[in-house]
């Protein structure tokens, strides 16, 4: 029997059993109860939604409140449910509900208190994790309800509803594998990572004896492209999804953005926007071609032009000069101030922008160049699209001025020539008599040279060069100034100019590429500043490799060996393969990184293509001093 109860109804007398219902406000916490540790907020929420959304499903127990005297007070002590009048307590602070809502509470004045609110949690057996799961999974599959309208009813979070409906999704072969124990929360959790049951069921049966969650969501998304991969960084996930893309989330562990199921989708689109930059390039600056890769085209077999000196004009020195001007007045003004005035910052970041723009223009290329020349348009590591300038294709080429024909069929190589009839004439000047008029044989029979009309013989060439070259070695090997220049300019020939035999040492450099051995490797930040650098040297080296050699001499010290230095860098050979046997080279490798203080942690990170660029921290010099622009300029030319 059921009876009502509210503020100015006496309620009947207790008997053990009787369902009544009792004012809200007249319960009060049993002194009894077993649970001395206070319910969670996140308990008593919990149980708040779902008493709003469905009522109280179980009874709270109740005894009258007895006095001194053991007369009753009018107030009733909840032995169970104390957690559910705290529930409703918090709906009246709410106003959801009066405080003298009246309660559906069983009558118990026989059981000990104490006792039957201790068995009430220690009996009670929690509903399996995957139980749960199913269920939540199961509300949004039968009725229809989103993550929200179950949170609200079960006063949890729609990221947790998500998180439990995504787990209720994995394949119940591995749900059931859970449930006997054959595999921890956390490892179900990674599978939950993709919604393909029978993917899930293959990478669990490939498994060997690491389970590890990292190496389960690995395996699982080995197909799948990271959100911090480089083509996501530069499609974007917006243009991505608009595309039909899907993105995975992880809604366990921190996924950064996720990971891109569609890996030929996202490719496509970095292509079609490479290219359409590409094409804007070749338009905009009348390259005769231009080509989108994602990977930068090693070994495309091209020679390659670099931007060459060209004097600035008037407008643009007094430009330069005016904008030098200001900023080192600003950086001596500013230059013991902890922190720059906002718009002192914003000028000094104006003044960098002109002054790297005018610097840019110190350095062009032929408009020769660009007309046979073209562009590669290619993705960096950081997701930036790279613009790489100034390719020659082969069918684009023109002669090379170190080998021509003249009229009888004949050529000029290294200072000798030989005439269509294979005479031979000795001539360092490629002219003959010193005035660009070519002597031959003929011409000399009038001169008292005695044989001198005859061709030189074969020998006889050998023996004069052969003593020549003993000569050279000697005076050389006791120059040691000018051997670097030596060394170093027979280095730059063959590092900068494509096919060029302008040196007399015989000193071959080889420069392996690195993409071979590691994919992507030069698309790196150090990659990049290795490429800088090179671009750097190139774009000062003279148009023409005989004016090389004027070219290296005439540079400070300084510079000679900054550009010595960059030459044989190029050479450095230190990658390990198991089917080479050279420990005396990977020995003097090892000596080598000691002596430069090879700091790796600036070059490489175990996380394939995670490289971590920092911003340049702005300082007190100039645009002008700052190390890039000062690498191979720390000297005058003579």
């Amino acid at each position: 029997m059921t009876t009502p109860a509210n503020e100015t109804t006496a309620i009947p007398v207790a008997v053990t059993g009787a369902e009544v219902f009792i004012p809200l406000n007249k319960l009060k916490k049993h002194p009894n109860n077993a649970r001395k540790t206070p319910h969670s907020e996140a308990s008593i929420e919990a149980k708040a939604a779902s008493i709003h959304a469905k009522g109280i499903l179980q009874n709270l127990v109740v005894e009258p409140e007895l006095d001194a005297e053991g007369a009753a007070t009018g107030f009733y002590l909840v032995s169970i449910g104390e957690g559910r009048r705290l529930a409703q307590l918090l709906r009246v602070k709410r106003k959801q509900i009066k405080k003298t809502e009246p309660i559906r509470c069983v009558i118990d004045t026989v059981n000990d208190a104490s006792e039957i609110s201790l068995d009430e949690n220690v009996t009670r057996e929690d509903l399996s994790p995957a139980d749960q799961f199913e269920r939540f999974r199961e509300l949004a599959e039968t009725r229809g309800w989103g993550a929200e309208d179950i949170a609200a009813r079960f006063g949890v979070t729609a990221h947790v509803v998500r998180q439990r409906m995504r787990l209720g999704a994995v394949s119940p072969k591995l749900m059931q594998v859970y449930r006997d124990g054959g595999l921890t929360l956390e490892q179900l959790m990674a599978f939950a990572i993709v919604d393909d049951p029978a993917r899930q069921e293959q990478v669990y049966e490939n498994l060997s004896w690491n389970k590890d969650p990292s190496t389960i969501r690995r395996d699982l998304t080995r197909m799948h492209i990271a959100a911090t991969d480089r083509r996501a960084v530069f499609v974007g996930a917006e243009a991505y999804t608009e595309a039909g893309g899907v993105i995975l989330r992880d809604l366990f562990t921190e996924d950064r953005g996720g990971f891109y199921e569609d890996a030929a989708l996202l490719d496509r689109l970095v292509i079609e926007n490479l290219h359409e930059i590409a094409e804007s390039v070749k338009a905009e600056e009348g390259w005769k071609w231009a080509a989108a890769h994602i990977d930068y085209p090693h070994g495309n077999g091209l020679r390659r032009t670099y931007p060459h000196p060209v004097a600035l004009s008037e407008e643009d020195e007094a430009a330069y000069a005016a904008a030098q001007g200001e900023y080192e007045a600003l950086t001596e003004q500013y230059d013991s101030a902890e922190e720059l005035p906002e718009d002192v910052d914003q000028r000094f970041g104006e003044l960098e922008a002109e002054i790297e723009r005018i610097d840019a223009l110190r350095h062009a290329y032929d408009a020769d160049e660009i007309m046979r020349g073209g562009v590669f348009v290619i993705l960096s590591h950081d997701g930036e699209a790279r613009i790489e300038r100034g390719f020659i294709r082969a069918e684009d080429e023109q002669p090379a001025p170190e080998d021509y024909a003249d009229g009888d069929g004949g050529s000029v190589v290294d200072g000798v020539r030989v005439t269509g009839d294979g005479e031979i004439i000795e001539d360092g000047d490629r002219d003959g008599d010193g005035n660009g008029n070519t002597v031959t044989a003929s011409e000399t029979e009038d001169e008292d040279v005695g044989d001198a009309g005859k061709p030189l013989s074969d020998l006889l060439v050998r023996d004069l060069t052969s003593h020549r070259t003993l000569g050279l070695r000697l005076a050389l090997g006791e120059q040691p100034d000018m051997a670097l220049i030596a060394v170093t300019h027979t280095l730059a020939a063959q590092t900068f100019y494509r096919g060029a035999d302008a040196a007399c040492l015989e000193i071959r450099p080889t420069s392996s590429a690195l993409a071979s051995h590691a994919d992507g490797i030069e698309d790196t930040a150090a990659g990049k500043a290795l490429a800088d650098r090179h671009a750097g040297w190139a774009a000062d080296m003279p148009r023409d490799v005989a004016d090389l050699w004027g070219f290296i001499a005439g540079l400070d010290h300084a510079s000679v060996m900054a550009l010595f230095a960059h030459c044989a860098s190029l050479t450095v050979n230190a990658v390990k393969q198991p089917w080479e046997r050279k420990p005396h080279a990977h020995a003097t490798a090892e000596r080598l990184a000691t002596a430069v203080a090879l700091d790796m942690t600036a070059h490489w990170t175990p996380t394939v293509r995670t490289y971590s660029v920092a911003s340049p921290r702005r300082t007190s010099s100039p645009p002008c001093a700052r190390p890039s622009a000062t690498r191979r300029r720390s000297g005058s030319r003579a």
